[in-house]
């Protein structure tokens, strides 16, 4: 039960920070999207689309191999009833080493190509500025991914609390004074403005991410300094874990650049004016995408938990315990990701006028928001597919996804503009979770009740729709946000009522909190 009440705390820290975060960037981006227009949040999300391909090669699946690295020492030490210490800080140097390298590696090639990847593979020089700015960043991501699978892995998730809230706060800052200062002066400065603020804030995220480690490191014996051959075999081993999840990885963003880098020019021979297609692409991608991740900063805050905790039980052979966590994923995932998507569903009119008043973006959103429990369910059951050694199967069914997504874009969306890479998209998502349940389920099967783990939810997200409608006829003049709040507040007690809740969950949540709040 000790270990049960550690990762619902850690999880339910995570989450809280996550969705405080989440809510502040939706709003910020909000704001940023209304100061620059449609067009330049096209821009953005053209030169993200290269950032994020980037970030992969840079970071080169360090933070995975870091996590379960250290998850499993921990495991063993706790095993075996001696100190991990020591080989904490031999993974940690070695990782640290390993991503420096990758860093800079990546920093370079991406600082000197710039003018290519701008003008020939974006086709838009007004990217260059912002490519040569997040160029300088990617050593300081790599090596702060090193040191947040370190917290994540031997589970101190508030120090990775700290790091997000104040990245997010720095990162706000440097784009506000950015769109003050050298906004006004055209889209590329604004764009270059975002972006500048973002690796600004990379930045004092490492050095953060440093004093915190050197604090918990401090003053703990650890069995001396790792030897050279000791370390070796670590990068070693390190390099082993990673490399497969970024070469996965890497194949998977590039087809995913390539996929984003088309879709302007499709939307163009679409009969679009290339202004007309960016501002398109950047509604959907620049607005749509960020409210519909907004509610999955909780899934994915357990998932990143999830990681750490199945390997350590699979260093330990606990398999009963990795069927009860499947069990519970898999039916917290549905609860969770119906209710957000019945919210976006129902409130899709309020919700894109509230952020950006903008109908295109409530039209893209209600559609998208059908595909909410699909994206959750995908993320949590990839999650516990990495706990369980599964890197390899995740590569390839992302990069099938790919290039089923890239041999799509040239298909649906010359025919159909917009709403052909909304129905990519979902084609996408579905073939992924479809292909990631089925694999989960030959390795650790567990029974499913469908029933209950879908049908009731929504059932329940219907019901208290209703109940939020017959509040808004009652008093016209309420908020959406008391709306959205009487819509969740119906939802809990509606799954409650029908089953749709176990009470196994109501007792264990209460016994989980109860012990938090005597702390």
């Amino acid at each position: 039960m000790g270990s049960n009440r550690r990762f619902i705390l850690n999880a339910v820290l995570l989450s809280a920070v996550a969705v405080a975060v989440r809510a502040v960037s939706v709003s910020f981006n909000a704001y940023v999207a209304l100061k620059v227009g449609a067009e330049c949040m096209g821009l953005f999300t053209l030169v993200t689309s290269v950032y994020s391909f980037c970030v992969i090669i840079a970071c080169a699946g360090v933070n995975l191999a870091v996590t379960r690295r250290c998850a499993e020492a921990a495991s063993r030490a706790e095993r075996d009833g001696v100190s991990a210490r020591g080989e904490l800080v031999t993974v940690v140097r070695a990782a640290l080493l390993y991503s420096a390298f990758f860093g800079i590696l990546a920093g370079a090639a991406v600082f000197l190509l710039s003018d290519i990847i701008g003008r020939e593979l974006l086709g838009d020089a007004r990217c260059v500025p912002s490519l040569r700015a997040f160029a300088l960043s990617l050593p300081a991501i790599s090596c702060a991914s090193a040191l947040n699978g370190y917290f994540t892995g031997v589970g101190k998730v508030c120090k990775n609390a700290v790091c997000t809230v104040l990245e997010e706060s720095v990162k706000i800052l440097f784009i506000s004074a950015g769109l003050v200062l050298i906004a006004p002066r055209g889209i590329e400065y604004a764009c270059l403005a975002i972006v500048g603020g973002g690796a600004a804030a990379q930045g004092v995220s490492l050095l953060n991410a440093a004093v915190l480690y050197l604090f918990d490191k401090k003053g703990k014996r650890h069995g001396g300094e790792p030897g050279r051959t000791k370390l070796f075999r670590e990068i070693k081993a390190t390099a082993s874990c990673a490399l497969p999840v970024a070469a996965g990885s890497a194949a998977r963003f590039g087809l995913i650049t390539a996929e984003h880098v088309a879709i302007p020019p499709a939307l163009v021979k679409y009969g679009l004016s290339r202004s007309a297609a960016l501002s398109v692409y950047g509604v959907m991608n620049g607005m749509v995408m960020p409210v519909v991740t907004f509610p999955s900063a909780v899934l994915y805050s357990f998932a990143s938990l999830l990681i750490p905790e199945i390997a350590g039980c699979r260093a330990s052979g606990n398999r009963r315990r990795i069927a009860r966590i499947e069990k519970a994923v898999f039916r917290s995932s549905l609860l969770f990701s119906v209710c957000a998507s019945g919210i976006f569903i129902a409130f899709a009119d309020e919700i894109g006028e509230a952020l950006y008043r903008e109908p295109e973006a409530s039209r893209q959103l209600r559609l998208i928001a059908l595909l909410v429990p699909v994206m959750y369910l995908d993320s949590a059951v990839d999650a516990m597919l990495k706990g369980l050694g599964e890197e390899v199967f995740c590569m390839k069914v992302n990069v099938v996804d790919s290039l089923l997504c890239l041999g799509l874009v040239f298909i649906l969306v010359p025919s159909l503009g917009i709403d052909g890479y909304i129905a990519l998209t979902i084609i996408s998502e579905v073939v992924n979770a479809s292909l990631s349940l089925w694999r989960l389920m030959k390795i650790a099967p567990v029974k499913r009740d469908l029933f209950h783990h879908l049908f009731l939810p929504v059932l329940s997200i219907s019901s208290a729709y209703l109940v939020a409608r017959a509040a808004g006829l009652i008093l016209p003049d309420i908020s959406l946000s008391f709306k959205v709040a009487v819509t969740v507040v119906s939802y809990g007690g509606f799954c409650t009522a029908f089953g749709a809740v176990e009470r196994g969950d109501v007792r264990l949540a209460r016994r989980v909190f109860s012990r938090a709040q005597s702390r």
